[in-house]
């Protein structure tokens, strides 16, 4: 069941977005393709996983973190750390794109390869690879779904107003959501529990146990390294060397994960219930176009069909999105062009943070909804910092 009209957000029905009735495309409409349909559009080619173009990216990627370190410890004046920090936090979410491709086997054929690479990947950014890998499955498997999915998923109106005013501010208030990501590793989301560093977490089966506790492991290990090396270095320079890089790829993270599902012109639709399926809750995933960064984060803006299809590499992604988008036709919303920054996505990023609160409890196609009183707090704030 579909809210009615009158309880839709601006811009669902065609009213007060720029579009005739006539011209309106309905983004909650079961698409006129299967999956199968999609899949067989895309070059066979772009299946296959090259372990060693692979290990390229890596090696890359290692080498320029290697560099960028390495300067820092030569030149250590501030004319050259604002610089560092910017490139090595980038950097660092460029690890963990490559790690995410490990979890998802889109990285090679060989689990062992796999694990051992993501593990080092992961572990060196303070991410627990097998908790986040096992999380992060989960919300492939559901994505778009109310209750099921796992990466900003939306919460019901009930969840939303039993939260407290600290918690609201914190969730919907910029710039507090672009640090979550730490937070969501212990916690999850509001409404969610479980921790990914607990093997006994509900986010896992009591097979994942000892895959959780090698991660939890492994994070601990690099933890009480970084510990060690402030003892050696200074805390405040180890600050500087490694802190301020990592929250700029938290803030990387966050700001990109929010965006490939969230702050589209058009509201997209979540569902629940007999409206769910895979292909229709994948088709509401938005690709971004990163300018320059693209390259450096491996295409992750890619994000429709690496949704549809995790099992294809970061490298085929842009050119099997080329070969799919006859078959998306309106399902595949063509990203705004960034200049060499992609300084154009924070005002979408910012306006969806103040604008999609909540959705309903009923209905099994919903819309995030507005808190007027939130709304109106937020754009109190944001005149103040202006």
């Amino acid at each position: 069941m579909v809210k009615g009209p009158e309880s839709l957000p601006n811009g669902v029905n065609g009213v007060g977005n720029g579009h005739h009735h006539q011209d309106y495309f309905d983004p909650s409409a079961p698409p006129p393709f299967k999956i199968g349909e999609i899949r067989a559009a895309i070059p066979k080619h772009c299946w296959v996983k090259n372990p060693w173009r692979s290990l390229s990216y890596v090696l890359r990627d290692v080498l320029v973190v290697t560099a960028l370190g390495a300067a820092a410890l030569h030149f250590n004046n501030w004319l050259f750390w604002p610089l560092y920090w910017a490139a090595q936090g980038t950097m660092f979410w460029a690890l963990f794109v490559l790690g995410h491709d490990c979890g998802h086997g889109s990285f090679s054929d060989s689990l062992m390869l796999n694990s051992v690479v993501g593990h080092i990947l992961h572990s060196f950014i303070l991410v627990p690879y097998h908790g986040w890998r096992i999380s992060h499955r989960t919300h492939h498997q559901n994505h778009g779904h109310v209750e099921k999915d796992e990466s900003w998923v939306p919460m019901t109106e009930k969840i939303y107003k039993n939260l407290d005013s600290a918690t609201k501010t914190l969730r919907f208030s910029f710039p507090f959501p672009i640090f979550a990501y730490p937070f969501y590793l212990w916690n999850r989301s509001p409404g969610k529990e479980g921790s990914h560093f607990n093997p006994f977490s509900k986010l896992f089966t009591p097979s994942d146990r000892r895959d959780v506790f090698t991660s939890t492991l492994c994070w601990s290990i690099m933890f009480c390294a970084l510990l060690c090396l402030s003892f050696i270095m200074g805390p405040s320079f180890m600050f500087m060397l490694y802190g301020i890089p990592y929250l700029i790829f938290v803030v990387w993270l966050d700001f990109v994960t929010y965006l490939h599902h969230h702050g589209y012109k058009q509201k997209l639709p979540w569902y629940r219930g007999k409206e769910w399926d895979y292909l229709r809750g994948g088709l509401t995933t938005v690709d971004r176009d990163y300018g320059w960064v693209n390259n450096i984060h491996h295409d992750i803006g890619t994000h429709v069909i690496h949704h549809l299809f995790p099992q294809i590499p970061h490298y085929h992604l842009v050119e099997a999105t080329q070969a799919a988008k006859p078959v998306l036709g309106k399902y595949y919303r063509e990203p705004e062009k960034s200049g060499p920054f992609p300084l154009h996505l924070i005002k979408y990023f910012q306006r969806s943070i103040s604008q999609d609160h909540f959705v309903s409890e009923t209905g099994d196609i919903v819309f995030y909804q507005t808190d007027p009183l939130l709304l109106k707090n937020s754009c109190l704030n944001n005149n103040k910092t202006h």
